[in-house]
């Protein structure tokens, strides 16, 4: 972070006024060397070109590990909903985009409020956030029918590189914890780091998706036990059926007015 809001401040001192860590750095669950580093810088006004040029030179040049991964928005932008906010400039380690929606969702805006670690600017609690309840649980909810469900789909066709990914141990790990996140977050309203979703979906399912569970909160935290699987396929097999019931299991969102 210091290395690269010295490189910001070198082009101009005053263009990044607010800049935040969320994810899992900021929920005390970041894996060196797996884990990137999320943010959300904040500017005044949306960068002119010759700023973006800038900001598109100082990722490139950003070391690759760990990744940045975030969003430059304004303050006004985060007063209001996610999905009225303006495209803008979205880094992903050294590739930058000028102008995406990437991020710009509820998810972003509410870990921002909630669990926002303040590098530089004012604390998140004393920013005026549009956190709204009820459109994190549409998205979310919204997440698990459209995103997980096609990684599911996909998933489950071996031959393909999906069914491949979900042979490997980062990938089972991904779609369990992945998917636990968001059950837990349509059903208490609060985000939760991946290792926090793998002990919450321990003590919420029946003890016969345990073992999958913990080899995935193994993988997770680089325990370098022996797996509890001897076969990658019967892993892959019942990462993908818990994935399934999660989806179906997760609570749809309270409709209100």
């Amino acid at each position: 972070m210091d290395t690269y809001l010295l490189a910001v401040d070198a082009i101009d001192p005053d263009l990044v006024e607010g800049f935040y860590v969320i994810g899992s750095a900021a929920l005390d669950d970041f894996r060196p060397g797996a884990s990137d580093v999320d943010f959300v810088a904040v500017t005044t006004t949306a960068p002119a070109d010759q700023q973006v040029a800038a900001l598109t030179r100082i990722h490139a040049h950003l070391s690759r590990r760990p990744l940045l991964d975030g969003i430059y928005t304004t303050w006004l932008d985060l007063a209001r909903d996610p999905g009225q906010a303006s495209p803008g400039p979205h880094a992903y380690g050294r590739r930058f985009h000028p102008r995406c929606d990437h991020q710009r969702h509820p998810v972003t805006w509410h870990s921002l409020a909630r669990h926002g670690a303040a590098i530089r600017g004012p604390k998140p609690a004393e920013i005026d956030i549009a956190a709204n309840p009820e459109e994190l649980a549409r998205w979310t909810r919204g997440n698990l029918d459209d995103y997980w469900r096609r990684w599911w789909r996909r998933g489950s066709r071996l031959p393909t590189p999906a069914g491949l990914t979900c042979l490997t141990p980062r990938g089972s790990a991904w779609g369990v914890l992945g998917v636990s996140r968001l059950h837990h977050t349509l059903t208490t309203g609060e985000i939760i780091s991946k290792v926090a979703a793998g002990e919450y979906a321990r003590t919420t399912f029946e003890p016969q998706w345990h073992r999958i569970i913990d080899e995935c909160l193994r993988i997770r935290r680089a325990d370098h036990r022996r797996s509890l699987y001897r076969n990658p396929l019967t892993r892959r097999t019942e990462a993908l059926t818990f994935v399934d019931m999660v989806i179906n299991d997760a609570p749809q969102p309270t409709r209100t007015g």
